[in-house]
């Protein structure tokens, strides 16, 4: 099992890594540079490389969270700067030994998705066109609360299907917004894992955001609860933690810190929750 929590990079890149470790995690994730600036950052790369043998060394996973303005569905001079600085941070997750990073799909505002759409694809292609490492761009569903654009597992699989390099394009699932958007309704866990299973999403799902939600399916609210004090809650989730594809991911925490100050509760949680499902016939 790999699973963790999202951990401050003040101490660096391997003191991120410490970090997670040090709450009883398998896994991390972490902003490669600031999370509210495109800015590029030059980075101490013998650093990052260190923290790549640290974890290597202890079967550790690590995923990098891309800046929040990046947006894949923009425009013009802004989705270049964007274009750019994803590849900055790709540059810091491969040195970093990272699975890739993650990008939300996108927010378009305009009257036709359909060029919404198309702006992604091409953001996509303008990325992964000049990278050539192992680290992946790694698309995230949105909750829908600045429209129905992203939120559904055939809209990722359309676009990844149809980039000029979708071997540099996975999955990153968040439980919060897939519940929020009404994407996963109470009790509906089973239904959502065939029809990803057959559309093929599952095969490129690279790490699980696993977020409890404060407001109820379909709310289309963003607003992550404690594992198991949210809107999903337990048995949601052990149906979660049941599915084969689920299983072979890192789980990353991206909610609030529990009553120890961390997430190390929580993640002690999640760890009884897997290994009871894993001995259920």
């Amino acid at each position: 099992m790999r699973i963790g929590a999202h951990v401050s990079t003040r101490e660096g890149y391997r003191g991120a890594a410490v970090r997670a470790a040090s709450i009883g995690g398998t896994a991390f994730q972490y902003f490669p540079k600031n999370p509210r600036s495109l800015q590029i950052k030059a980075f101490d790369r013998r650093e990052a490389e260190s923290c790549a043998e640290w974890c290597r060394e202890r079967g550790m996973v690590s995923v990098a969270h891309g800046p929040y303005p990046v947006n894949p569905a923009a425009e013009g001079e802004d989705a270049a700067r964007m274009a750019q600085s994803t590849r900055n941070d790709l540059d810091i997750a491969e040195a970093c030994g990272s699975v890739g990073v993650v990008v939300h799909f996108g927010v378009y505002k305009g009257p036709d998705l359909l060029q919404g759409y198309r702006n992604v694809i091409q953001w996509i292609n303008t990325v992964a066109s000049a990278w050539k490492g192992k680290a992946k761009i790694l698309l995230e569903n949105l909750a829908g609360d600045h429209g129905l654009f992203g939120v559904t597992p055939e809209e990722l699989v359309q676009i990844r299907g149809l980039c000029d390099f979708p071997e540099s394009v996975g999955f990153c699932l968040d439980t919060c917004h897939l519940f929020a958007s009404g994407e996963w309704a109470p009790g509906a866990w089973r239904r959502f894992e065939e029809r990803a299973r057959k559309l093929g999403y599952w095969d490129a799902l690279e790490a699980v955001h696993l977020n409890d939600s404060r407001y109820p399916s379909g709310s289309r609210r963003d607003r992550h609860a404690v594992i198991g004090e949210g809107w999903i809650g337990e048995a949601e989730f052990r149906a979660l933690l049941r599915t084969p594809e689920i299983r072979r991911v890192p789980l990353l925490l991206e909610t609030p810190t529990d009553i120890s100050g961390t997430h190390k509760i929580q993640v002690e949680l999640i760890k009884r929750w897997w290994e009871e499902e894993a001995a259920t016939p």
